[in-house]
């Protein structure tokens, strides 16, 4: 039997319905936002209409996609550049792992210990999420057991490598003091352990 379209009846098309599903899950914006967004490209679209599509096809996404996550392993790499963003420069911190996978990114004004703080509660918070999502709940309730290959899942790095840059330093301790980080995460101050990332963020 072929499977039924999940789109079928649905008034509009199903890349508006999904990339307005999207955009909710992913980014921090309200159903009434997603309408104002649509009504600039053309579209009504009523924010109750929206929540309807993130509540009927949430699910689904999670359901399909969840193979196909990646979780992170446990070698950070983390940098800062200065890039030009509508004419106004700002620091972009890009995390990624040893594999060269992203893992977080955040635009800041500034280039001190807060920012760095902020970019690194931001980074555990999502790779958090992934492995919640890459992981089926009864993985994750269930007792330790001896491991059959190499590949590690955690949502905790066992090292963030970085560049020489003191406010990394101080942002890690401060973050260690909260109990934010684990005490025995090591941070590595080498300058040119970071050239994977640079090469990233250059592309």
């Amino acid at each position: 039997m072929a499977e039924q379209n999940p789109f079928k009846w649905r008034h509009f098309q199903s890349d508006i319905i999904l990339l307005c599903v999207r955009w909710y899950l992913r980014y921090a914006l309200s159903y009434r936002d997603l309408e104002e967004m649509m009504l600039e490209r053309g579209l009504h679209v009523d924010h109750t209409t929206i929540y309807r599509w993130v509540q009927r096809y949430e699910p689904e996404l999670e359901k399909r996609s969840r193979s196909h996550l990646k979780a992170c392993n446990d070698s950070w790499k983390v940098d800062e550049t200065y890039i030009k963003v509508r004419k106004v420069w700002m620091y972009l911190y890009r995390a990624v792992d040893s594999d060269g996978n992203t893992l977080e990114f955040l635009l800041s004004p500034t280039r001190d210990a807060e920012s760095a703080k902020r970019f690194f509660v931001k980074a555990l918070a999502s790779t958090a999420r992934s492995v919640s999502q890459a992981c089926p709940v009864a993985e994750q309730v269930a007792p330790p057991t001896t491991p059959t290959d190499t590949t590690i899942i955690t949502s905790t790095p066992r090292v963030i490598n970085v560049d020489k840059n003191a406010a990394y330093p101080k942002a890690i301790a401060e973050l260690k003091a909260t109990g934010v980080l684990p005490q025995h995460v090591e941070l590595r101050q080498v300058k040119y352990l970071n050239n994977l990332i640079r090469a990233i963020a250059s592309k």
